[in-house]
């Protein structure tokens, strides 16, 4: 073969330069979607239906509110309902694991289904934030928990300070009725330490069941009891029964709730057998009352004014504001986790959950996060409040 003349050279280069080219352009045009396309992804299960509707139900409108772009990143978010159901949420979890791919789970509402969750996520290596309340959610941070966070207040947390409110008005004896399950055996565990170490005394312990119509019979047991206050640990509209019925019998002593009655359903229902109740609450449901210099003031107020603009005067609760505060959480740890690996890898999943954890200083409308590798909450006694029920209303209890 005849070497090539210098003219005959250069069009042979550019001849065969445009052939490379082109496939290249064409390889290029089919990768940009898939670049461009590529987003973070966040599943929830919430409770939607069933008897913690009142508490998925804000949830669910909140995430509407969540940024749709985080660190430059496109962020989806994928709501399925657990229908208030251990069983259903397990089943949620792993579609959203298997089929959805999801780098981050926020859910369940409650604590029954977050804890049926957690073997999942654990063997999956999916971060998970909890909007439910036990402690055992997180608690101790063994191999499970390395990979399961939450936002609101423990349970532990908020019998401290039932407990605190009780021996300041001299209660000696106290009564509990709860819910026939995890967040009701796990409440029932943190108010019988927190009234031992404050001397009081637990004279009756019943339970009930979340669908049940009727709690007479635990009440009649516990008036008998003669205590000077009743505690109640359930959650949603189904904690109305227990106070109703104690009045129906005319109990005068005092009546605590947990922190899961946190929104205008329970009030609805619960109705005047409320007035005189007592809860370690959100600052949420309080703010507007809160001295200037509460840590979760000002955020609790522009989250309140962000939701009720959203969906009307009166309409947010306690439910929402977890999941908002799941959201601020997110968006300091996926730019993080951005740094060092794409969404949908492990190596992303592995990087955001070491991004959460490394949370510090960050305001919410709970309080101050400082989560560490043996605290996935993050909040301290400052995150709690002490609220009345008067009228139909919360009304705030300085200390």
């Amino acid at each position: 073969m005849k070497p090539l003349r210098p003219r005959r050279l250069r069009r042979f280069a550019g001849s065969l330069a445009f052939r490379l080219a082109a496939p290249c352009a064409a390889l290029a045009s089919l990768l940009a979607p898939t670049l461009v396309l590529a987003q973070v992804k966040v599943g929830l299960v919430l409770s939607l239906t069933g008897p913690a509707a009142s508490l998925g139900i804000p949830e669910r409108d909140t995430v509407a509110m969540l940024p749709t772009q985080i660190g430059g990143q496109q962020v989806q978010y994928i709501v399925l309902d657990d229908a208030s159901d251990t069983t259903q949420a397990v089943q949620d979890t792993r579609k959203l694991i298997d089929e959805q791919h999801v780098d981050v789970i926020v859910g369940s509402s409650i604590t029954p289904n977050t804890l049926a969750m957690l073997d999942v996520v654990a063997q999956s290596e999916t971060p998970t934030i909890s909007l439910a309340s036990s402690a055992k959610i997180i608690e101790p941070v063994d191999d499970k928990r390395h990979w399961m966070f939450k936002t609101p207040q423990t349970d532990a947390m908020m019998a401290g300070a039932i407990a605190e409110h009780a021996a300041a008005h001299n209660v000696k004896t106290i009564a509990y009725i709860g819910q026939a399950d995890a967040l009701g055996e796990a409440f029932y565990a943190e108010v019988e330490k927190a009234a031992q170490a404050r001397g009081i005394k637990l004279v009756a312990s019943e339970r009930f069941n979340r669908t049940d119509p009727s709690v007479t019979g635990q009440a009649l047991k516990i008036v008998a009891a003669k205590p000077d206050a009743v505690v109640v640990g359930a959650a949603g509209t189904p904690a109305a029964l227990p106070p109703k019925a104690l009045k129906e019998r005319g109990y005068k002593g005092l009546i605590y709730h947990n922190h899961g009655v946190g929104n205008r359903d329970f009030l609805r229902v619960c109705g005047a057998d409320c007035n005189g109740t007592f809860l370690p609450a959100s600052p949420v449901l309080v703010a507007s009352q809160l001295p200037e210099d509460e840590p979760a003031r000002r955020l609790a107020l522009d989250y309140i004014s962000r939701y009720e603009a959203r969906y009307g005067a009166g309409s947010v609760s306690a439910f929402g504001a977890y999941a908002w505060d799941a959201g601020l959480v997110l968006r300091g740890a996926i730019p993080v986790a951005l740094k060092s690996a794409a969404p949908g890898t492990k190596a992303f999943r592995h990087a955001l959950r070491d991004a959460i954890e490394s949370t510090r200083g960050l305001h919410t409308t709970n309080g101050i996060v400082n989560m560490s590798a043996t605290d996935h909450l993050g909040l301290d006694a400052r995150a709690r409040v002490m609220v009345e029920i008067q009228d139909g209303k919360w009304v705030y209890q300085p200390r």
